[in-house]
């Protein structure tokens, strides 16, 4: 298992995901007390200005990891049931049988069977997941929109169902982490980004890391180039984005320092107790935003690297890595912590979508992805 940290290689494997076509990436790597902290091309593609790994981040949906500890926290205080019905809490959001049926579990893991929000909050994506049916029009259109969450979830809730409350393969959703922010808010009397704030960010000493109220990235940051499957030529900027589209489910600022301390923190039982960090381990299958089917927790998932199953170990073995993935309009993030704690990546990049389409619709294959492929093996197994 003890493969230390190799700083030349590291490095050579992030320069390669640059010139592999990514205007720039950042990323911290640890191993015990090693750390390896490195950075690759531009923050800026009209400047030439680079990017560096202290640079804060829109982090996407690694926020859900957030909010999942933040309901488990109300859960273990007794003010929210886990396998409770949500229609209990929020009846007026999801009323009626589907209101009884759907459990906070469901929403935690994406088994409720509610639709996606964004194609019909997003005009120009309502094919998707055709994509080559889609425009990127709308995502400039919405740049400064203010949205109603509880607007969303209806768009969500009335939507044809993805599937059966408690079906698998479940279907990944926005629309379930927003309800979560709603029955947060509700449980607490407070709204969920001072909750998430005081009982996650603060309980984890992260220092550079927030939910935004604003449309800006304060501090140190990359521009973020959204290329939505090479319809956007060149990518458009957009760091300066109101992040309400998503809200206290996927609109987090971080640093791959701070995601780092905060799996750490996670999985070393510092944030939640160790009963409810095995439920947020207990996985179901579940379709992701890209048609992958993957094992999915309560806000976390696990992640193997190509050949490194390992017999007997499953996903709760030590050599499985915990964390969470996340996009927004131009930017993403990807965060692993070894089971153990031990080996820890945590990965910014600075342009999304950048795969052309083939002929039949399908995101074509990118030297990009080979490139990512490669560093995270190498960060994550040496």
């Amino acid at each position: 298992m003890k493969n230390p940290l190799d700083p030349a290689a590291l490095n050579a494997a992030i320069e390669h995901v640059h010139r592999a076509g990514m205007p720039g990436l950042f990323a911290e790597v640890r191993d015990g007390d090693q750390v390896w902290r490195g950075a690759a091309g531009v923050a800026d593609v009209s400047t030439g200005r680079p990017v560096t790994a202290d640079m804060r981040h829109r982090v996407g949906s690694i926020t859900k990891t957030f909010t999942a500890a933040a309901v488990l926290q109300q859960v273990e205080s007794g003010r929210i049931g886990l396998d409770a019905p949500v229609g209990r809490y929020l009846p007026e959001l999801v009323p009626g049988e589907r209101g009884a049926a759907i459990t906070v579990r469901m929403l935690l893991n994406h088994t409720s069977g509610l639709a996606e929000y964004l194609p019909y909050a997003y005009p120009s994506l309502k094919a998707f997941p055709v994509l080559a049916e889609t425009s990127p029009r709308s995502l400039d259109d919405h740049r400064f929109t203010r949205f109603d969450p509880v607007e969303l979830i209806g768009m969500g809730v009335t939507a044809p169902a993805a599937g059966a409350p408690g079906g698998t393969p479940g279907l990944y959703s926005n629309t379930n982490y927003l309800l979560l922010v709603q029955l947060l808010e509700q449980a607490t009397g407070t709204t969920a980004e001072h909750c998430i704030t005081r009982d996650v960010i603060e309980r984890a000493g992260l220092r550079d890391t927030e939910l935004p109220t604003g449309t800006h990235i304060d501090g140190p940051h990359s521009q973020l180039y959204e290329s939505w499957f090479g319809m956007i030529d060149p990518p458009r900027d957009y760091s300066v984005y109101d992040m309400s589209w998503v809200g206290p489910s996927a609109s987090l600022i971080s640093t791959v320092a701070d995601l780092n301390r905060f799996y750490a923190a996670l999985l070393a039982g510092k944030i939640v107790g160790p009963s409810s960090l095995e439920e947020m381990r207990r996985t179901v299958p579940v379709v992701s935003q890209e048609g992958r089917v993957i094992e999915y927790g309560l806000g976390l998932h696990p992640m193997e690297g190509p050949g490194q199953g390992t017999s007997g170990q499953g996903a709760t073995g030590q050599g499985t890595f915990w964390g969470h993935g996340g996009t927004v309009w131009g930017g993403g993030a990807l965060a692993m912590t070894r089971a153990d704690g031990e080996r820890q990546m945590a990965v910014a990049v600075n342009m999304q979508r950048w795969n052309g389409l083939d002929s039949a619709g399908r995101p074509q294959p990118h030297p990009i992805d080979g490139a990512l492929a490669a560093f995270y093996q190498l960060a994550m197994y040496g």
